[in-house]
């Protein structure tokens, strides 16, 4: 059965399951934002993963990524191949939520309620222009801590000690995933979310597709016309479509 339902005391949601991954349907962003962010201002405690074809794919060829996966509270569309999967399945509008956007509109929600957020991941300077970035937006940033920390430890006190309850880390899958499953063991009254590469978007170091490009779902032709060594990620899209086609997705 492809469909389900995701249930606990803070969430209903329908998903739809793509190879073996249950995927979450938010009608939009601002359906996702209040429910990580309620208008009480209490946060959804738990962990969220963006999902795209790419990783579907690793899904099924790699178990441990699989779990990995799996173990998220929230799955969510971030590929436009995942979301025109779940609308066929679902017979309904499905809307794509791109991870970087999301985290954004996050923030900016955060400073609106005041929610204390803390920031790891990225390189030192990138992570440092984060920091201030996000202080010049009003966000209530009580941490912020490069990639490149030694003592994981440490690093897990600082979070608790913070009062945090938003944490977003920016090391690369399933690096970061793996890193936020200890992390909210230690401290699990707190939302996670692996956020990639968006801090050096989100500081202007890497620049993103045009808008056009963006509205069309062409991020990843811009993406690939930028760095043409992408071309091997990019032909596994082929191959998910053809799953999908013979019913193995």
């Amino acid at each position: 059965m492809s469909e389900s339902v995701i249930n606990n005391e803070a969430i209903n949601l329908e998903t739809v399951k793509i190879g073996p991954v249950q995927v979450a349907a938010f009608n939009d962003m601002q359906h996702m934002l209040e429910l990580v962010i309620k208008p009480d201002a209490t946060v959804f405690a738990g962990s969220a993963i963006a999902i795209n074809p790419e990783k579907i794919l690793t899904a099924m060829q790699n178990p441990e990524i699989e779990a990995v996966i799996n173990q998220a509270d929230l799955r969510y569309a971030d590929g436009i191949g995942v979301v025109k999967v779940m609308r066929k399945r679902l017979g309904k509008q499905v809307q794509r939520i791109p991870g970087c956007e999301f985290w954004q509109q996050l923030m900016l929600r955060a400073a609106q309620y005041q929610v204390p957020v803390f920031i790891v991941g990225a390189k030192p300077e990138v992570n440092q222009q984060t920091a201030t970035k996000l202080k010049q937006q009003q966000v209530n940033l009580v941490g912020a801590v490069d990639g490149y920390f030694k003592d994981e430890a440490a690093l897990t006190a600082s979070i608790k000690q913070s009062g945090a309850k938003i944490v977003s880390v920016a090391m690369g899958s399933p690096k970061q995933e793996l890193l936020i499953q200890r992390l909210a063991k230690a401290h699990p009254d707190c939302f996670y979310m692996g956020v990639g590469g968006t801090y050096d978007v989100f500081t202007g170091n890497v620049k993103r597709a045009p808008a056009l490009w963006c509205k069309l779902n062409l991020e990843w032709a811009y993406r690939l016309l930028l760095q043409p060594s992408r071309i091997g990620r990019q032909l596994g899209l082929l191959r998910y479509i053809w799953w999908y086609w013979r019913g193995k997705i």
